[in-house]
C-alpha cells in the first residue's frame, strides 16, 4: 500500500500520532487509505445533495474493508455564475479543481480514491486529476435533476433562460414568467437536459470511470445511494488488483467517449474538456478527430435543449450503456476497454437494451447519420470552432448574412434586449476567449434571448468564447486563434459577410484577402487590466482549440 510509506515503522510515529488525533483507531490505520473527493457545497443546486452522496461512499469503503477520508473540492454554479464577472471564474476552476486535489492527494499518501462531484468543471477537473495521481480511482456523481412541468411540458434550465427573451419580446405576461421561475428547477442535481454537466457524467461512464448508471439515476433518487456505496466498494477492488486510471483511460477508451459524445448530443463544453483529460493522460486528441468520428457516427439522442427528452427519461430507457450497445451493432465501441468494476465494456453492455426508441432512436434510424458535434474550420478560425450540431434547425445549417460585431458579451446582449438583431444577422461576440476574457464566458444569455425573440430560424452567433449546454441554435464558439490572440475574428467589422455551412464544416468571413491584410496589418488586440487568478490564468492559458489548457 502506497500509505505504508506514512505508516509503517518506527519513523512514522509521528505520523500515527497524528492519526490518532483524527480518532482513527490502530485498526483503521492498517487498512488502505481512501481519500473521497467531496463537491459538497450549499450554493450549487448540483451539489447540495452530495454529503449524502458521500456518506454512502463512505460506507461502501468501510464494507469493503477500507478507512474513507474525506476532503473537499470547489466547485462553481455556471447558471448563477452567468452573464456576469462570475463567468470568468467558471473554466478556471477545473484547473484550481485538478491542482488542489493532486496537492492533497499527494500529501496525504492515498492508496485509492473516490470522486464525487457534479457540475460543470468538477468532473473533468477530478478526471484530469484522476489521471495525473494515477492512483486506483472511481466515480460517482450527484446525479441529474429532474425535469420540471409548466402546461403539462417538461422543462429544463433553458427553459427559463428563453422565457426571458420570450417576456422581452412581449410573449408571455410577467406572472408566466414567475412560474418558469419557481417550477423550472424543481429538484437538486446536475440541470436536467443534456447539458455541460450531465454530458461530462455520461462520457464519465463511457470512458469507463464511473459505474453504470453515474450519468443518469437522478439525484433524489435512491438508487443514487445504491450506486455509491457500489462505488465505495469498487475502489477497494481496484486497490487490490492495482487498476489505475491510465490503465482505463486509453486513447482507446477516448475514442469511445467521443463516439458516445456524437450519439447522445452533448455540449460541446465536451470539445474543451476531452482533449484535457487526454493531456493529462499523454494522448493528444485534436479537433480534426471528432469530425471523423462524427462523420461515420449517427446522432441517436435529442434531449434537451435539442429535444424534449430529459436525463432522467435516458436513464429509464437503459442510460449510457443501451446507446453503448446501440452503436456497437455497427462496430462503432471498442468492447476491450476496461472498466471500474474490473470488466471490460463489451461485457458490461451486453444486455443494456434500449427501452425507449423514442429517446433513444435505434442504429438503424437514428436522427441523422452523422454525430451532435460538428468542428468548423475556415479563414475565420483556422484552428477550429465548434457547434452543437443536432440543436441547430435544419433552416440554419447554413447560413450567410451580415457581421454585428461586439467585444462583450454584455454589449451584445444589450443589443438582442433592445432589438437591433435583425433576421438574417450573424452576431459576432469576441474578446470572450480563454485569454481575452479571460475565462471563455459562455453565452447562454445572448443565445437564449435570440432563441426566445423568435430569431432561432434566422440569426447565427459566432465567438471566441463557448455556450452552455443549454445553448440551442446556430450558435458557434471556441473560435481559434480568438481575437486577443491576434485572430481574424479580431477585425470582423459590421456588415461583412459570413458564412456558416455545418454540413461541410466550414467557416468563412467573406471580404477580400487584400482587404484582410491591411486590416490584420493595423490590428493591436486589446488588453484588459487583470489582477489576481485570472491574471495568472490568461498568461498561461491555450487556445480553445487545444482544451485551454494551461501551459
Amino acid at each position: 500500500m502506497k500509505s505504508n510509506l506514512l505508516k509503517q515503522g518506527i519513523q512514522n510515529a509521528p505520523h500515527r500520532a497524528l492519526y490518532h488525533a483524527l480518532g482513527l483507531t490502530d485498526e483503521e490505520i492498517n487498512r488502505p487509505f481512501i481519500g473521497i473527493v467531496s463537491s459538497y457545497n450549499e450554493i450549487v443546486p448540483g451539489h447540495m445533495n452530495i454529503d449524502k452522496i458521500v456518506e454512502a461512499v463512505r460506507l461502501g469503503v468501510a464494507m469493503a474493508g477500507g478507512t474513507p477520508i474525506v476532503f473537499p473540492a470547489i466547485a462553481v454554479c455556471d447558471g448563477i455564475a452567468m452573464g456576469h464577472t462570475g463567468m470568468k471564474y467558471s473554466l478556471v476552476t477545473r484547473d484550481l479543481i485538478a491542482d488542489s486535489t493532486e496537492a492533497m492527494a499527494m500529501a496525504h499518501g492515498f492508496d485509492g480514491l473516490v470522486m464525487v462531484p457534479n457540475c460543470d468543471k468538477n468532473v473533468p477537473g477530478l478526471l484530469m486529476a484522476a489521471a495525473r495521481l494515477n492512483v486506483p480511482t472511481v466515480f460517482v456523481s450527484g446525479g441529474p435533476m429532474l425535469a420540471g412541468r409548466i402546461d403539462g411540458q417538461k422543462t429544463s434550465f433553458s427553459s427559463i433562460s428563453e422565457a426571458v427573451g420570450e417576456y422581452n419580446a412581449g410573449k408571455i405576461s410577467e406572472e408566466k414568467l414567475r412560474e418558469y421561475e419557481c417550477k423550472t428547477c424543481p429538484t437538486c442535481g446536475s440541470c436536467s437536459g443534456m447539458y455541460t454537466a450531465n454530458s461530462m457524467n455520461c462520457l464519465t461512464e463511457a470512458l469507463g470511470m464511473g459505474l453504470r448508471g453515474n450519468g443518469t439515476i437522478p439525484a433524489v433518487y435512491s438508487a443514487r445511494l445504491e450506486l455509491a456505496k457500489r462505488a465505495g466498494m469498487a475502489v477497494m477492488d481496484l486497490v487490490k488488483k492495482n487498476i489505475r486510471p491510465r490503465d482505463i483511460m486509453t486513447k482507446e477508451a477516448l475514442v469511445n467517449a467521443l463516439t458516445v459524445d456524437m450519439a447522445l448530443g452533448c455540449s460541446t463544453n465536451s470539445m474543451l474538456h476531452l482533449p484535457a483529460i487526454a493531456h493529462e493522460c499523454g494522448i493528444e486528441i485534436n479537433l480534426d478527430i471528432a469530425n471523423e468520428i462524427s462523420a461515420k457516427t449517427p446522432n441517436l439522442c435529442h434531449l434537451a435543449p435539442a429535444g424534449r427528452t430529459y436525463i432522467e427519461e435516458l436513464d429509464e430507457a437503459g442510460g449510457v450503456y443501451a446507446v453503448m450497445n446501440e452503436l456497437d451493432k455497427k462496430g462503432l465501441i471498442n468492447r476491450e476497454c476496461l472498466t471500474v468494476n474490473g470488466k471490460t465494456i463489451g461485457e458490461n453492455i451486453k444486455g443494456a437494451y434500449n427501452l425507449n426508441h423514442n429517446v433513444i432512436r435505434p442504429i438503424e434510424a437514428p436522427y441523422s447519420q452523422t454525430g451532435g458535434i460538428a468542428v468548423l474550420r475556415g479563414n475565420l478560425a483556422p484552428e477550429g470552432s465548434v457547434v452543437k450540431r443536432s440543436a441547430v434547425s435544419e433552416k440554419m445549417l447554413v447560413h450567410e448574412g451580415p457581421a454585428k460585431v461586439f467585444d462583450s458579451e454584455e454589449e451584445a446582449q444589450r443589443a438582442i434586449n433592445a432589438g437591433e438583431i435583425k433576421p438574417g444577422d450573424v452576431v459576432v461576440i469576441r474578446y470572450e476567449g480563454p485569454k481575452g476574457g479571460p475565462g471563455m464566458r459562455e453565452m447562454l444569455n445572448p443565445t437564449s434571448a435570440i432563441m426566445g425573440m423568435g430569431l432561432g430560424d434566422s440569426v447565427a452567433l459566432i465567438t471566441d468564447g463557448r455556450f452552455s449546454g443549454a445553448t440551442r441554435g446556430a450558435c458557434v464558439g471556441h473560435v481559434s486563434p480568438e481575437a486577443a490572440s491576434g485572430g481574424l475574428i479580431g477585425v470582423v467589422e459590421d456588415g461583412d459577410l459570413i458564412k456558416i455551412d455545418i454540413p461541410n464544416n466550414s467557416i468563412e468571413l467573406k471580404v477580400d484577402g487584400e482587404s484582410l491584410l491591411e486590416r490584420l496589418k493595423n490590428f493591436k488586440p486589446k488588453q484588459k487590466e487583470l489582477t489576481g487568478y485570472l491574471k495568472r490564468y490568461a498568461s498561461l492559458v491555450s487556445s480553445g482549440a487545444k482544451g485551454a489548457i494551461l501551459n
